[in-house]
């Protein structure tokens, strides 16, 4: 009796830590969410502050989860309010490592909490930003190589050259395997034309180039839509057709155009002209025609982190998954009206989600899948 009393302690004891490092875990999580996607440094400064004001956060009330409800969810200097989504993530990082600690061996923790946490970490970039940096995708598929080689156990092996073996080869596939849909979508639906009635104001505005960023960018706004210029392309090839009523360019207007964009520069009849020496550019738009990809390279990177810790089976899994539920939502969306078919859906929180459910559930999803195809 004695013995399963000191036991059941024990197991409590590890189960409250887990869920505790948790939310450690999860207030880190939410810096970098935050600054990794603004190219500020997780490190410096060393201490959270506010998104409004900058004041620094104090310790005391920097406590995961129980900080912002001390507080009723409002910074102490200025008053702002605070997203509650800042301990939900804690306590959805705490919920993850209890659960990947009461329901795997203890030896496979580290790495599953490592995984766990570029999850959460990509899904919330993805729905604020629509990218996953590659800190976190191609970071994390190094990190997911080196955990198949340390922990062969989560790939289902005892030796770690066919653990690192396996991961590898997870890796590879998920990158193929989402680079093949991103080709085909691209064929498939690699434009979207835009018919305007009536014709709409458009200006291209060239931006200051900030010390953070790599090249010069510009805005473009067609009637109330604005769009990063950089964005627009992500191909070389890439071209944006404006149909043109008028077109003012270079000091000279012009009437009825077709006007060429490329990233780099315009071409007009057979005229071209760098972007390098353009502030500005506007007219009047009728019709525009603008690339598009079936899905970002940032979710081909990160379906290759995922196969790098889980496996090959699990790539098949997590996409047809992602697939399903991305569906299910976008017709949610639809079924609201205007406002919900014009929401951008990004893919990765449904990779993410994929993935979590072959991690806890996915065999014995796969295994009753079956039993059912078979009649059984």
């Amino acid at each position: 009796m004695l013995a399963a009393s000191v036991i059941a302690a024990y197991e409590i004891f590890f189960a409250v830590t887990a869920f505790v490092l948790g939310a450690i875990v999860g207030s880190f999580l939410n810096v970098v969410i935050y600054r990794l996607p603004l190219g500020l440094s997780v490190n410096e400064p060393k201490r959270s502050f506010c998104p409004s004001c900058r004041a620094p956060i104090a310790a005391h009330h920097n406590v995961p989860i129980f900080g912002w409800l001390w507080l009723r969810g409002r910074c102490a200097h200025c008053q702002t309010r605070i997203s509650p989504r800042y301990p939900l993530i804690e306590l959805l990082t705490a919920a993850l490592f209890l659960a990947v600690w009461l329901g795997f061996d203890w030896l496979l923790a580290l790495p599953l909490w490592i995984f766990v946490s570029l999850l959460i970490a990509a899904t919330f970039i993805d729905f604020d930003h629509f990218i996953i940096p590659d800190e976190i995708t191609l970071g994390g598929t190094v990190a997911g190589v080196l955990c198949g080689l340390g922990f062969p156990r989560l790939l289902g092996e005892t030796a770690p050259a066919l653990g690192l073996l396996w991961s590898v080869v997870g890796a590879a596939a998920g990158f193929a395997t989402l680079l093949a849909v991103v080709e085909l979508g691209k064929l498939a639906f690699g434009k979207k034309r835009i018919r305007l009635e009536p014709p709409e104001d458009f200006t291209w505005q060239s931006l200051p180039v900030q010390e953070q960023e790599p090249a010069r960018d510009a805005e473009l706004r067609i009637g109330a839509e604005t769009d990063r210029w950089s964005e627009l392309f992500l191909r070389p090839k890439d071209q944006f057709i404006l149909e043109c009523d008028r077109l003012v360019l270079a000091g000279q207007e012009h009437e009825n155009v077709t006007l060429r964009c490329f990233a780099d520069r315009l071409q007009l009849g057979k005229q071209d002209y760098p972007l390098a020496g353009i502030e500005q550019f506007s007219g009047r738009v009728r019709e525009y025609v603008f690339p598009r990809e079936a899905m970002g390279f940032g979710d081909v990177k990160f379906i290759a982190c995922i196969g790098a810790f889980l496996g090959w089976q699990a790539v098949f899994f997590t996409v047809a998954a992602a697939s399903v539920i991305g569906s299910v939502v976008g017709l949610a969306a639809l079924a609201l009206g205007p406002r919900g078919r014009e929401a951008k859906l990004p893919f990765g929180p449904y990779l993410a989600l994929g993935a979590l459910l072959w991690l806890f559930a996915g065999p014995a999803l796969v295994g009753g899948y079956l039993r059912w195809v078979r009649g059984g």
